[in-house]
Formats: C-alpha cells, sequence, structure tokens
C-alpha cells in the first residue's frame, strides 16, 4: 500500500515526507509539478518509491490505477501565491483538482488529509472553524474557503462512512524546505536572508490601528505542522476541519528580534532587546505596500480548542523557540 503526498516537493509536503521516512515509511509516492526544477533539492534526503508529475498522476487515478492501492492522501499541492490574480488557475489549480481526490478518497475509503488555510478567514478578528468567522480577501482564501465548504457537506453526507477527511487551516508556517517559495516564503526566511545580506532586516510600518512591527500573526513551526498531521493519520476516526497554529499571536517585530540576535548568536554576539536593535539599525521600519491595503492580515490566532478537542495535546514552538531552530538549520544549509 502507499502513502500519496501531493505537493511532495514543496514546503509543507517535503517535510511530510521526511517525517514519514523518520517513522520508516518509504512506499511512498511524490506527486508534484517540477518545472521549476529546484523544488527537487527539498527531495534529496528523502526516500519515495515514485515520482509522478500532478497532472499525469490525477489522470492515472481516475483511470482506476491506485484503486486499492492507496492507504493514505496527504494533499498539500495547491498555488499558495496570495498575490495570483488568474482566478481560473488559482480555482482548477486549487479547487477543481482537489475535488478530484476528495470524491476519489471517499469513494475508496482512503484517509484523505489536506491542505487548507488561514487564508480562509480573511480580516476576521476570531479564527474558529466556522462558517460565519470566513470571509476570504483574496482569490487563494477563496479556493481554500470553497473547498472546505465542499468538505463539510460531503462529511454531513457520508456520515458514519469509514473515509477519514482532515482540513488543516495552517496559519504563518515557517521553517526548513522553504527557500524555492522565493517571495511567498515566510517572513523568518525573508529576515535571515535580509539580516545575512545587508546586516538588517525590514519590517511594515503601522497599519490597521497598529504600531510600526506591531501587527501580529500566528507563526508555527513547520516541525509541529507535520506532528499534526501525522497525529491525524494515527486516528483515522477523526474527521473535520482544524486550525493548525500555536493558539498564540506574536507581533512581527517579536519574529524580528528572534531572528536577528539568532543570527548574532552565530558569531559569538549577544542578544539585544527590540530598542537596541531599532536604534542601532538592525530592524528598520518601510512603508506598507499600497498592493497589500485590504488583502492583508493584520491579526491572526488560531483558536486550538477543536484540535484539542480532537485529541492533539502537544505543545507548539513559539516564535522564541522555533526561530533559532531555523536559523541554525539555514546557517548550515549555506
Amino acid at each position: 500500500m502507499y502513502t500519496i503526498v501531493t505537493g511532495a516537493a514543496g514546503f509543507i509536503g517535503a517535510n511530510l515526507v521526511k517525517a514519514l521516512n523518520q517513522r520508516g515509511l518509504h512506499r511512498i509516492v511524490a506527486v508534484d509539478n517540477l518545472s521549476r526544477a529546484e523544488k527537487f533539492r527539498n527531495l534529496v534526503d528523502c526516500d519515495i518509491a515514485d515520482y509522478i508529475d500532478k497532472q499525469e498522476f490525477l489522470e492515472r487515478l481516475l483511470a482506476g490505477d491506485f484503486d486499492g492501492d492507496v492507504d493514505a492522501i496527504l494533499h498539500q499541492g495547491a498555488c499558495s501565491d496570495t498575490m495570483e490574480t488568474d482566478g481560473r488557475y488559482m480555482m482548477e489549480n486549487n479547487y477543481r483538482y482537489s475535488l478530484a481526490l476528495l470524491d476519489w478518497s471517499l469513494d475508496q475509503e482512503v484517509q484523505f488529509l489536506y491542505a487548507s488555510s488561514a487564508a480562509t478567514y480573511g480580516g476576521g478578528g476570531l479564527f474558529r472553524e466556522e462558517r460565519q468567522h470566513e470571509a476570504p480577501l483574496n482569490v487563494y482564501g477563496y479556493s481554500k474557503f470553497l473547498f472546505d465548504q465542499i468538505v463539510r457537506h460531503r462529511l454531513a453526507s457520508v456520515g458514519s462512512s469509514n473515509s477519514q477527511v482532515v482540513g488543516f487551516r495552517y496559519f504563518n508556517v515557517y521553517g526548513p524546505r522553504e527557500s524555492h517559495k522565493e517571495r511567498m516564503a515566510s517572513v523568518a526566511f525573508h529576515h535571515y536572508q535580509q539580516f545575512r545580506s545587508a546586516g538588517k532586516v525590514q519590517l511594515f510600518e503601522g497599519c490597521d490601528g497598529y504600531a510600526d512591527g506591531q501587527q501580529q500573526r500566528d507563526f508555527v513551526y513547520i516541525d509541529d505542522v507535520a506532528r499534526v498531521n501525522l497525529h491525524f493519520l494515527d486516528h483515522p476516526e477523526k474527521s473535520g476541519i482544524f486550525n493548525v497554529g500555536t493558539g498564540r499571536a506574536q507581533t512581527f517585530n517579536e519574529l524580528a528580534v528572534a531572528n536577528v540576535n539568532a543570527c548574532r548568536a552565530l558569531t559569538g554576539k549577544e542578544a539585544l532587546p527590540l530598542a537596541e536593535l531599532v536604534g542601532q539599525g538592525l530592524i528598520e521600519y518601510i512603508p506598507f505596500p499600497a498592493a497589500l491595503r485590504g488583502k492583508y492580515q493584520s491579526f491572526t490566532q488560531a483558536d486550538l480548542s477543536k484540535l484539542r478537542q480532537a485529541g492533539y495535546e502537544q505543545p507548539f514552538a513559539s516564535v522564541e523557540d522555533g526561530v533559532p531552530q531555523y536559523v541554525k538549520w539555514l546557517n548550515t544549509g549555506e
């Protein structure tokens, strides 16, 4: 039996492949689109049974090539560019493709774990997995939102079926294997690159009533994301849509301080508080981009009530814990 990981050469997908390998699982079919060939690097230290292009995979799946041969699909493949304006492409790639995999999984009674997004919530202040709190600000968020609605309908209709369907609303994920994302990589990644190249990091000036660098996001480390996926893989009786974040909003200032101090620690320099880092020009504020106005989440914080009720009890790494681990990994990879 195979485990299929879509988006396997991407950020979260590659980390899931590695986590499965660490469990001793190697019968993994990696599905992705390698038109951007550099993504292959994310899989170099992973063991897989096969690699299939995403379009060929869907054709073969629907033709019956995998009937009876799959334990689970971890569907991470998607266009995650929040600035993408081609709605037809976004809906075909994120929504329609996912729908085909969902229906096949339900028919085959295969575990189906997929990537949703905190972008489904939009600019609201309450991040709970309920319809009334969902109002995406861009077509990426809408593609994830619409698929979540279909999942809810499917789950309601299958009732006591043996098919597990789990959607993960990832908040701001950061960590190893994301460099290929370029401008869509995490702020933590960009801070590291900025500091190593220019000796300083840049944050947006205040907006939406927040002071400079005081916008808040729920930053979640990739290792925690992988652990949540594996938890549900181990509990096929659990279905639903769940937030995956730390449950604690932290400011971009806190993120920058953790990053700069972790970089300074690499050369034996002491940690400094925010005021001193700003005063020394190691953190600076730049104007808020006009293109992001009205499309930017200035605050996110995962409500973890449903996740905890589903039995996931592990703590999540704070920015102060996760960022130094990431900086060490980035430094080792240079």
